[in-house]
C-alpha cells in the first residue's frame, strides 16, 4: 500500500472506501449514525479489511511471509498507536479513533491473533474451538465498536459480543463454498458428522444431510441474534437504530439461505442493495415518545 502522506480526513475517506465497497451492510447501516460518528465506524472496518487483504488476497504467497506481513502490520499498528499519530494511509484514521475513544489495544491483539490463525488452521472440531477463534475474529469486533456507540450500561458487552458472532456464523453459512476453495471449513467438524453431511463438500452440492446441518446451524447463529437484541435497549437511540439496521440486514441473509433451499454452493445469497437501502431508511425517520415528541439521538465523541 502507499507510503505517500495522507491527510487525516484522507485516510477517513479511503477506510469508508473500504467500508462502502467490501462490506456494503454495515455501510449502509453506519447511515444511521451521526455524522460525528460514523466515520470511526470506517475506521475500524479500514483495520479489519487491511489485516484479512494480508491474509487472503495477496496471491500466491506463501504462508511464511503472510505470516511476516501480518505481524509487520500489527507491529507498526501499535508503535503508531503508542507514538499517538500514523503516517500509513488507512492507520491514520485508526489511530485517531482508538485513542479517541480509548478503545482497549488488547482487542486488536486478539483480532491479529486470529487473522494469524487463518494461516494456519483450515478447520474446526467442535463448536468450543470455533468459538476461540471468533473471540477474536468477531466477538472481539462488537467490544471494539461500543465505545464509540456510547452504552448506557456495561451489560452491553455480552450481547456486543453475541451479535459479532451471529454476523460472523452467517458469513459461514454464506460464505461455505468460498470458503471450501480457499481449503477452509468454519462448520464444525462435529456437526457435519452428527448430520453425515461431509459429502456435500466433496460433491459441492446440496443433499438432505446438508439441509439438516444448515437448519441446526442457522437455529444457532438465530439463537444469537436473539441474545444480542437484549443489548439494544441499552444503546442511545441513534446506535440502536444503526445497530438494529445491521442486525436486520444480516440476519436476514439466513432466511435468503432457507428460501434458496439451503444451496450456497452454486450461488452466493446476498442482501440486495434497494433492501439495504429502504432499511436504512425507514429505521433513520426520528421515533417519538408517547406525547408526540421526537427523541433526540446522542452524537458521537466530538474529535478535533
Amino acid at each position: 500500500m502507499s507510503t505517500d502522506p495522507v491527510t487525516l480526513d484522507e485516510s477517513y475517506r479511503r477506510c469508508r472506501e473500504l467500508n462502502r465497497r467490501y462490506g456494503t451492510t454495515y455501510y449502509w447501516s453506519t447511515y444511521l449514525l451521526p455524522r460525528i460518528t460514523r466515520h470511526h465506524v470506517h475506521a475500524l472496518y479500514g483495520f479489519c479489511r487491511y489485516a484479512d487483504d494480508i491474509v487472503d488476497d495477496l496471491g500466491p504467497v506463501p504462508v511464511a511471509d503472510r505470516e511476516a506481513a501480518l505481524t509487520a502490520f500489527g507491529d507498526r499498528f501499535f508503535a503508531d498507536l503508542e507514538r499517538g499519530r500514523s503516517e500509513d494511509p488507512v492507520l491514520k484514521a485508526v489511530v485517531h479513533t482508538v485513542r479517541a475513544f480509548d478503545i482497549d489495544p488488547d482487542c486488536f491483539r486478539r483480532f491479529l491473533h486470529s487473522m494469524a490463525m487463518d494461516l494456519t488452521t483450515d478447520r474446526y472440531e467442535h463448536y468450543e474451538d470455533l468459538l476461540v477463534y471468533m473471540d477474536g475474529s468477531a466477538a472481539v469486533i462488537g467490544e471494539m465498536m461500543l465505545p464509540i456507540l456510547e452504552p448506557s450500561s456495561p451489560a452491553a458487552l455480552a450481547p456486543a459480543r453475541d451479535l459479532g458472532n451471529a454476523f460472523q456464523l452467517t458469513n459461514f453459512l454464506r460464505d461455505i463454498a468460498e470458503d471450501a476453495d480457499r481449503g477452509r471449513v468454519y462448520v464444525p467438524q462435529e456437526d457435519i458428522r452428527r448430520f453425515g453431511a461431509g459429502g456435500a463438500w466433496d460433491e459441492r452440492r446440496v443433499t438432505p444431510q446438508f439441509r439438516a446441518l444448515l437448519r441446526f446451524e442457522i437455529g444457532r447463529t438465530r439463537a444469537l441474534y436473539a441474545s444480542a437484541d437484549l443489548g439494544v435497549g441499552l444503546l442511545p437511540p441513534a446506535s440502536a437504530r444503526c445497530i438494529s439496521g445491521a442486525r436486520e440486514l444480516y440476519s436476514g441473509i439466513l432466511g435468503r439461505i432457507e428460501a434458496a433451499d439451503y444451496d450456497v454452493w452454486s450461488t452466493r445469497v446476498r442482501v440486495p442493495t434497494w433492501r439495504k437501502l429502504a432499511v436504512a431508511a425507514r429505521l433513520a425517520r426520528p421515533r417519538t415518545d408517547p406525547s408526540g415528541r421526537a427523541q433526540p439521538g446522542r452524537r458521537g465523541a466530538s474529535i478535533p
